[in-house]
Protein backbone atom coordinates (compact mmCIF):
# COMPACT_ATOMS: atom_id res chain seq x y z
CA UNK A 1 0.00 0.00 0.00
CA UNK A 2 1.46 3.32 -1.10
CA UNK A 3 -1.02 5.60 0.68
CA UNK A 4 -1.53 5.62 4.42
CA UNK A 5 -4.79 3.98 5.53
CA UNK A 6 -7.51 5.86 7.41
CA UNK A 7 -6.45 4.48 10.78
CA UNK A 8 -5.26 6.78 13.54
CA UNK A 9 -1.65 6.24 14.59
CA UNK A 10 -2.80 6.45 18.20
CA UNK A 11 -4.82 3.24 17.79
CA UNK A 12 -1.80 1.39 16.45
CA UNK A 13 0.46 2.70 19.22
CA UNK A 14 -2.10 1.71 21.86
CA UNK A 15 -2.40 -1.78 20.37
CA UNK A 16 1.37 -2.28 20.39
CA UNK A 17 1.54 -1.16 24.01
CA UNK A 18 -1.34 -3.33 25.17
CA UNK A 19 -0.61 -6.48 23.16
CA UNK A 20 3.19 -6.45 22.95
CA UNK A 21 4.18 -4.24 25.89
CA UNK A 22 5.97 -2.00 23.41
CA UNK A 23 6.20 1.70 24.44
CA UNK A 24 6.28 3.26 20.96
CA UNK A 25 7.42 6.87 20.79
CA UNK A 26 7.61 7.15 16.98
CA UNK A 27 5.47 5.43 14.34
CA UNK A 28 6.10 6.01 10.63
CA UNK A 29 4.04 4.74 7.71
CA UNK A 30 6.15 3.10 4.97
CA UNK A 31 4.76 3.39 1.41
CA UNK A 32 5.68 -0.13 0.31
CA UNK A 33 4.04 -2.96 -1.60
CA UNK A 34 1.23 -3.44 -4.10
CA UNK A 35 -1.26 -5.12 -1.75
CA UNK A 36 -4.08 -2.70 -0.92
CA UNK A 37 -5.04 -4.80 2.11
CA UNK A 38 -1.62 -4.43 3.74
CA UNK A 39 -0.05 -1.36 5.34
CA UNK A 40 3.37 -1.36 6.98
CA UNK A 41 5.05 0.92 9.52
CA UNK A 42 8.31 1.39 11.37
CA UNK A 43 7.93 1.65 15.14
CA UNK A 44 10.66 3.03 17.41
CA UNK A 45 10.60 2.59 21.16
CA UNK A 46 13.41 4.50 22.85
CA UNK A 47 16.66 2.58 23.10
CA UNK A 48 15.07 -0.66 21.85
CA UNK A 49 15.82 -1.84 18.31
CA UNK A 50 13.23 -0.68 15.74
CA UNK A 51 10.25 -2.84 14.81
CA UNK A 52 8.38 -3.54 11.58
CA UNK A 53 4.60 -3.37 11.99
CA UNK A 54 2.37 -5.08 9.43
CA UNK A 55 -1.35 -4.35 9.30
CA UNK A 56 -3.37 -6.82 7.26
CA UNK A 57 -7.02 -6.05 6.55
CA UNK A 58 -9.43 -8.94 7.06
CA UNK A 59 -9.06 -12.30 8.75
CA UNK A 60 -5.59 -13.60 9.49
CA UNK A 61 -4.22 -16.50 7.45
CA UNK A 62 -2.61 -18.16 10.47
CA UNK A 63 -0.09 -20.19 8.48
CA UNK A 64 1.38 -16.93 7.16
CA UNK A 65 2.83 -16.29 10.61
CA UNK A 66 3.09 -19.82 12.00
CA UNK A 67 5.14 -21.25 9.12
CA UNK A 68 7.90 -18.59 9.10
CA UNK A 69 8.02 -18.73 12.91
CA UNK A 70 8.48 -22.52 12.75
CA UNK A 71 11.11 -22.30 10.00
CA UNK A 72 13.06 -19.68 11.95
CA UNK A 73 12.89 -21.86 15.07
CA UNK A 74 14.40 -24.69 13.01
CA UNK A 75 17.32 -22.42 12.08
CA UNK A 76 16.39 -21.11 8.63
CA UNK A 77 18.17 -17.77 8.85
CA UNK A 78 16.60 -16.36 5.68
CA UNK A 79 13.28 -15.93 7.52
CA UNK A 80 12.32 -12.95 9.69
CA UNK A 81 10.07 -14.50 12.36
CA UNK A 82 7.02 -12.69 13.73
CA UNK A 83 7.26 -11.73 17.39
CA UNK A 84 4.77 -13.03 19.95
CA UNK A 85 2.33 -10.90 21.90
CA UNK A 86 2.41 -10.95 25.70
CA UNK A 87 -0.13 -13.78 25.57
CA UNK A 88 2.03 -15.80 23.15
CA UNK A 89 0.01 -15.24 19.97
CA UNK A 90 1.76 -14.30 16.72
CA UNK A 91 -0.70 -11.51 15.93
CA UNK A 92 -2.99 -8.98 17.56
CA UNK A 93 -6.45 -7.80 16.55
CA UNK A 94 -7.04 -4.15 15.65
CA UNK A 95 -10.32 -4.16 13.67
CA UNK A 96 -10.56 -4.04 10.71
CA UNK A 97 -6.89 -5.07 10.73
CA UNK A 98 -4.72 -7.79 12.16
CA UNK A 99 -1.34 -6.61 13.49
CA UNK A 100 1.87 -8.62 13.13
CA UNK A 101 5.14 -7.40 14.64
CA UNK A 102 8.64 -8.19 13.35
CA UNK A 103 12.19 -7.03 14.00
CA UNK A 104 12.95 -4.17 11.62
CA UNK A 105 15.59 -5.12 9.05
CA UNK A 106 17.05 -2.16 7.18
CA UNK A 107 17.56 -3.24 3.59
CA UNK A 108 16.57 -3.14 -0.07
CA UNK A 109 14.63 -5.54 -2.27
CA UNK A 110 16.09 -7.57 -5.13
CA UNK A 111 15.12 -5.00 -7.74
CA UNK A 112 16.53 -2.02 -5.85
CA UNK A 113 19.67 -3.95 -4.88
CA UNK A 114 21.48 -6.05 -7.53
CA UNK A 115 21.95 -9.57 -6.18
CA UNK A 116 25.40 -11.12 -5.86
CA UNK A 117 26.17 -14.65 -7.09
CA UNK A 118 26.18 -16.05 -3.56
CA UNK A 119 22.81 -14.46 -2.83
CA UNK A 120 21.24 -16.17 -5.84
CA UNK A 121 22.60 -19.48 -4.60
CA UNK A 122 21.40 -18.75 -1.07
CA UNK A 123 17.92 -17.98 -2.44
CA UNK A 124 17.88 -21.39 -4.12
CA UNK A 125 19.13 -23.21 -1.02
CA UNK A 126 16.55 -21.51 1.22
CA UNK A 127 13.71 -22.40 -1.13
CA UNK A 128 14.86 -26.01 -1.24
CA UNK A 129 14.65 -26.08 2.56
CA UNK A 130 11.09 -24.78 2.43
CA UNK A 131 10.13 -27.41 -0.14
CA UNK A 132 11.67 -30.30 1.79
CA UNK A 133 11.30 -29.46 5.49
CA UNK A 134 8.54 -31.45 7.24
CA UNK A 135 6.16 -29.08 9.02
CA UNK A 136 3.54 -30.33 11.51
CA UNK A 137 -0.01 -30.59 10.20
CA UNK A 138 -1.18 -28.47 13.12
CA UNK A 139 0.64 -25.56 11.49
CA UNK A 140 -0.27 -26.26 7.86
CA UNK A 141 -3.88 -27.38 8.27
CA UNK A 142 -5.40 -24.19 6.84
CA UNK A 143 -3.06 -23.98 3.84
CA UNK A 144 -4.96 -24.54 0.56
CA UNK A 145 -4.02 -27.06 -2.12
CA UNK A 146 -3.56 -26.20 -5.78
CA UNK A 147 -6.61 -26.82 -7.99
CA UNK A 148 -5.48 -24.89 -11.11
CA UNK A 149 -8.56 -22.74 -10.62
CA UNK A 150 -10.00 -20.73 -13.54
CA UNK A 151 -10.79 -17.80 -11.22
CA UNK A 152 -8.36 -15.27 -12.67
CA UNK A 153 -8.77 -16.44 -16.26
CA UNK A 154 -12.53 -15.92 -15.92
CA UNK A 155 -12.03 -12.55 -14.25
CA UNK A 156 -9.73 -11.21 -16.95
CA UNK A 157 -12.01 -12.54 -19.68
CA UNK A 158 -14.95 -10.65 -18.16
CA UNK A 159 -12.98 -7.42 -18.01
CA UNK A 160 -12.00 -7.82 -21.67
CA UNK A 161 -15.62 -8.45 -22.67
CA UNK A 162 -16.79 -5.24 -21.00
CA UNK A 163 -14.05 -2.94 -22.28
CA UNK A 164 -15.99 -1.61 -25.27
CA UNK A 165 -19.28 -1.05 -23.47
CA UNK A 166 -17.95 0.77 -20.42
CA UNK A 167 -17.37 4.49 -19.93
CA UNK A 168 -14.50 5.25 -17.59
CA UNK A 169 -14.58 8.55 -15.75
CA UNK A 170 -10.99 8.93 -14.56
CA UNK A 171 -7.79 9.15 -16.59
CA UNK A 172 -6.11 6.08 -15.08
CA UNK A 173 -9.08 3.84 -15.91
CA UNK A 174 -9.36 5.29 -19.43
CA UNK A 175 -5.67 4.72 -20.09
CA UNK A 176 -5.77 1.12 -18.88
CA UNK A 177 -8.92 0.42 -20.92
CA UNK A 178 -7.34 1.78 -24.10
CA UNK A 179 -4.15 -0.15 -23.42
CA UNK A 180 -5.97 -3.46 -22.89
CA UNK A 181 -8.21 -2.96 -25.93
CA UNK A 182 -5.10 -2.75 -28.09
CA UNK A 183 -3.88 -6.05 -26.63
CA UNK A 184 -7.15 -7.92 -26.35
CA UNK A 185 -6.19 -10.61 -28.88
CA UNK A 186 -2.90 -11.32 -27.12
CA UNK A 187 -4.61 -11.61 -23.74
CA UNK A 188 -7.30 -13.87 -25.15
CA UNK A 189 -4.58 -16.17 -26.52
CA UNK A 190 -2.81 -16.07 -23.17
CA UNK A 191 -5.96 -17.12 -21.31
CA UNK A 192 -6.62 -19.94 -23.79
CA UNK A 193 -3.06 -21.25 -23.46
CA UNK A 194 -3.24 -21.20 -19.66
CA UNK A 195 -6.59 -22.99 -19.78
CA UNK A 196 -5.18 -25.80 -21.93
CA UNK A 197 -2.23 -26.23 -19.60
CA UNK A 198 -4.49 -26.20 -16.53
CA UNK A 199 -6.64 -29.01 -17.94
CA UNK A 200 -3.55 -31.08 -18.69
CA UNK A 201 -2.13 -30.55 -15.20
CA UNK A 202 -5.43 -31.43 -13.50
CA UNK A 203 -5.25 -34.90 -15.05
CA UNK A 204 -1.52 -35.33 -14.47
CA UNK A 205 -0.74 -36.37 -10.86
CA UNK A 206 2.35 -34.74 -9.41
CA UNK A 207 3.96 -34.26 -6.01
CA UNK A 208 2.87 -31.23 -4.01
CA UNK A 209 5.22 -29.32 -1.71
CA UNK A 210 4.72 -26.30 0.51
CA UNK A 211 5.26 -23.23 -1.70
CA UNK A 212 5.78 -19.58 -0.81
CA UNK A 213 3.93 -18.75 -4.07
CA UNK A 214 5.01 -15.11 -4.33
CA UNK A 215 8.78 -15.39 -4.40
CA UNK A 216 9.75 -12.62 -6.82
CA UNK A 217 12.65 -10.31 -6.08
CA UNK A 218 10.44 -7.66 -4.44
CA UNK A 219 9.99 -10.24 -1.67
CA UNK A 220 13.73 -10.73 -1.29
CA UNK A 221 15.29 -8.34 1.23
CA UNK A 222 19.05 -7.70 1.34
CA UNK A 223 20.41 -5.96 4.43
CA UNK A 224 23.47 -3.71 4.71
CA UNK A 225 25.69 -6.71 5.44
CA UNK A 226 24.48 -8.71 2.45
CA UNK A 227 22.23 -11.07 4.41
CA UNK A 228 19.24 -12.33 2.42
CA UNK A 229 15.70 -12.66 3.76
CA UNK A 230 12.50 -14.04 2.25
CA UNK A 231 9.49 -11.91 3.22
CA UNK A 232 5.70 -11.83 2.76
CA UNK A 233 4.33 -15.29 3.55
CA UNK A 234 0.66 -14.48 2.91
CA UNK A 235 0.17 -16.76 -0.12
CA UNK A 236 1.37 -20.18 1.07
CA UNK A 237 -0.05 -23.12 -0.87
CA UNK A 238 0.59 -26.83 -1.38
CA UNK A 239 1.40 -27.12 -5.07
CA UNK A 240 3.93 -28.53 -7.53
CA UNK A 241 7.37 -27.07 -6.85
CA UNK A 242 7.12 -25.22 -10.16
CA UNK A 243 4.74 -22.83 -8.38
CA UNK A 244 7.87 -21.28 -6.86
CA UNK A 245 10.43 -22.24 -9.51
CA UNK A 246 8.51 -20.29 -12.15
CA UNK A 247 9.92 -17.02 -10.77
CA UNK A 248 13.48 -18.08 -11.67
CA UNK A 249 14.35 -16.62 -15.08
CA UNK A 250 10.86 -15.13 -15.49
CA UNK A 251 11.80 -11.46 -15.51
CA UNK A 252 10.75 -11.12 -11.86
CA UNK A 253 14.03 -12.26 -10.33
CA UNK A 254 15.58 -8.87 -9.76
CA UNK A 255 18.78 -7.24 -10.99
CA UNK A 256 22.40 -8.24 -11.35
CA UNK A 257 22.32 -11.16 -13.81
CA UNK A 258 21.01 -12.31 -17.16
CA UNK A 259 18.07 -14.71 -17.03
CA UNK A 260 20.41 -17.59 -17.84
CA UNK A 261 22.90 -16.62 -15.12
CA UNK A 262 20.04 -16.16 -12.67
CA UNK A 263 18.78 -19.70 -13.28
CA UNK A 264 22.26 -21.25 -13.19
CA UNK A 265 23.13 -19.67 -9.84
CA UNK A 266 19.74 -20.41 -8.31
CA UNK A 267 19.93 -24.12 -9.14
CA UNK A 268 23.46 -24.33 -7.77
CA UNK A 269 21.80 -23.56 -4.45
CA UNK A 270 18.53 -25.42 -4.96
CA UNK A 271 20.17 -28.52 -6.41
CA UNK A 272 19.49 -30.53 -9.53
CA UNK A 273 15.80 -31.31 -9.98
CA UNK A 274 13.51 -32.33 -12.85
CA UNK A 275 11.27 -29.44 -13.90
CA UNK A 276 7.82 -30.04 -15.39
CA UNK A 277 7.73 -27.83 -18.49
CA UNK A 278 3.92 -27.73 -18.58
CA UNK A 279 3.65 -26.69 -14.92
CA UNK A 280 6.35 -24.04 -15.31
CA UNK A 281 4.63 -22.55 -18.37
CA UNK A 282 1.21 -22.67 -16.72
CA UNK A 283 2.35 -20.85 -13.59
CA UNK A 284 4.09 -18.11 -15.55
CA UNK A 285 1.01 -17.46 -17.69
CA UNK A 286 -1.34 -17.75 -14.73
CA UNK A 287 0.66 -15.25 -12.69
CA UNK A 288 0.54 -12.72 -15.52
CA UNK A 289 -3.21 -13.22 -15.89
CA UNK A 290 -3.78 -12.89 -12.13
CA UNK A 291 -1.72 -9.71 -11.95
CA UNK A 292 -3.51 -8.04 -14.86
CA UNK A 293 -6.95 -9.08 -13.58
CA UNK A 294 -6.04 -7.73 -10.14
CA UNK A 295 -4.96 -4.42 -11.65
CA UNK A 296 -8.28 -4.29 -13.52
CA UNK A 297 -10.17 -4.80 -10.25
CA UNK A 298 -8.13 -2.12 -8.54
CA UNK A 299 -8.50 0.46 -11.32
CA UNK A 300 -11.93 -0.26 -12.82
CA UNK A 301 -13.84 -1.17 -9.66
CA UNK A 302 -12.47 1.40 -7.22
CA UNK A 303 -11.41 5.03 -7.18
CA UNK A 304 -9.46 4.80 -3.92
CA UNK A 305 -5.70 5.14 -3.55
CA UNK A 306 -4.56 7.46 -6.34
CA UNK A 307 -0.85 6.60 -6.03
CA UNK A 308 -1.61 2.87 -5.81
CA UNK A 309 -3.82 3.01 -8.91
CA UNK A 310 -1.18 4.86 -10.95
CA UNK A 311 1.42 2.29 -9.92
CA UNK A 312 -0.99 -0.52 -10.86
CA UNK A 313 -1.30 0.96 -14.37
CA UNK A 314 2.48 1.04 -14.80
CA UNK A 315 2.78 -2.50 -13.47
CA UNK A 316 0.15 -3.77 -15.91
CA UNK A 317 1.93 -2.14 -18.85
CA UNK A 318 5.31 -3.54 -17.74
CA UNK A 319 4.18 -7.07 -18.61
CA UNK A 320 3.92 -6.20 -22.31
CA UNK A 321 7.39 -4.78 -22.92
CA UNK A 322 9.56 -6.57 -25.55
CA UNK A 323 11.53 -8.30 -22.79
CA UNK A 324 8.70 -8.32 -20.26
CA UNK A 325 7.05 -11.21 -18.48
CA UNK A 326 4.73 -12.19 -21.36
CA UNK A 327 7.54 -12.39 -23.92
CA UNK A 328 9.77 -14.32 -21.50
CA UNK A 329 6.99 -16.78 -20.62
CA UNK A 330 6.19 -17.36 -24.27
CA UNK A 331 9.80 -17.87 -25.37
CA UNK A 332 10.40 -20.29 -22.49
CA UNK A 333 7.23 -22.33 -23.21
CA UNK A 334 8.95 -25.34 -24.78
CA UNK A 335 5.62 -27.11 -25.40
CA UNK A 336 4.09 -24.25 -27.41
CA UNK A 337 4.06 -24.97 -31.17
CA UNK A 338 6.23 -22.61 -33.21
CA UNK A 339 3.28 -21.18 -35.15
CA UNK A 340 1.48 -20.24 -31.93
CA UNK A 341 4.66 -18.89 -30.38
CA UNK A 342 5.28 -16.63 -33.36
CA UNK A 343 1.67 -15.42 -33.20
CA UNK A 344 2.14 -14.55 -29.53
CA UNK A 345 5.41 -12.71 -30.03
CA UNK A 346 4.14 -10.79 -33.06
CA UNK A 347 1.63 -9.00 -30.83
CA UNK A 348 4.06 -7.89 -28.14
Amino acid sequence: MLEKPALADERIVACLQEEYGLPVDDLRFLPLGADLRTAVYRADAGILPPYFVKLRQGALYEASVAVPRHLADLGLKQVIPPLPTRSGKLWADLPPYVVVLYPFIEGRDGFAQPLADRQRMEWGAALKQLHTTPIPATITRDIPRETFSPQWRASLTQFLVHLNGETYLDSVARELAAFLRSRRDLLTMLVARAERLARALQTHPTEFVLCHADLHAWNILIDAHGALYIVDWDTLIFAPKERDLMFVGSGLGGRGHTLQEEASLFYQGYGSTPVDAAALAYYRYDRIIEDIASYCEQIFLSSEGDADRKQALLSAQFNFSPNGTIAIACRADTMLPTVEKNAFLAQI
